[in-house]
């Protein structure tokens, strides 16, 4: 069984969500939450998801800062991260973050069945990272970023990343927070999910 948390600020959505995911064998919906710091943490510590569907863009918070903070807990719930507004700057960032996934809302209900099963089996389901993309994110950081950045784009691990820089492995804990803020993606309200 593939126990599923569902992260979004749109009841509606979550109300969707959660009817499409219980009639799914195999797949159970353990719980739910808007986003809001206060009610994710006592959540996911009661449900113990496999899966975590998080919603990009929080009105609180963002998506990508939260999967980085729930990646670091022991153990940790594989993280999708949801969206409607579909870039590819958004793969970067949730590389970052340690998502798993990032996924369209618009997945028809089998393609969503089938991304969480290859996600709960270790598959990561990130789109590449465009030479764009990476151009533009260099703009923004500064000299450390960019090299935190650099060594963690090679596959490595923080803690390699610090060993690589000789920085103290709180020292990229910091810069990837840095990164990720820096990166955030502001869509219009109209557009947000």
């Amino acid at each position: 069984m593939l126990r599923v948390v569902i992260v979004d600020d749109h009841p509606a959505l979550r109300a969707g969500l959660r009817a499409v995911l219980e009639a799914e064998p195999g797949i159970v919906f353990v719980g739910e939450s808007d986003g809001l710091e206060e009610s994710v943490w006592p959540l996911l510590h009661r449900a113990r998801p496999d899966l975590v569907l998080l919603d990009y863009h929080l009105p609180h918070g963002d998506g990508p800062q939260l999967c980085y903070r729930i990646k670091s807990q022991v153990p940790s719930p594989k993280v999708g991260i949801f969206t409607a507004y579909a870039s590819p700057t958004l793969a970067l960032p949730a590389m970052l973050a340690g998502a798993d996934a990032l996924l369209a809302k618009d997945l028809r209900a089998h393609d969503l069945f089938d991304a969480l099963r290859r996600i709960n089996r270790g598959e990561r389901l990130l789109p590449q990272i465009s030479r764009t993309v990476l151009e533009e994110a260099a703009e923004k950081l500064g000299a450390d970023e960019r090299a935190v950045l650099g060594v963690l784009l090679d596959g490595a691990t923080e803690a390699d990343a610090a060993a690589a820089l000789r920085r103290d492995p709180r020292e990229v804990r910091h810069s990837v927070q840095r990164i990720l803020r820096a990166l955030r993606l502001e869509v219009p309200a109209a557009r947000m999910a």
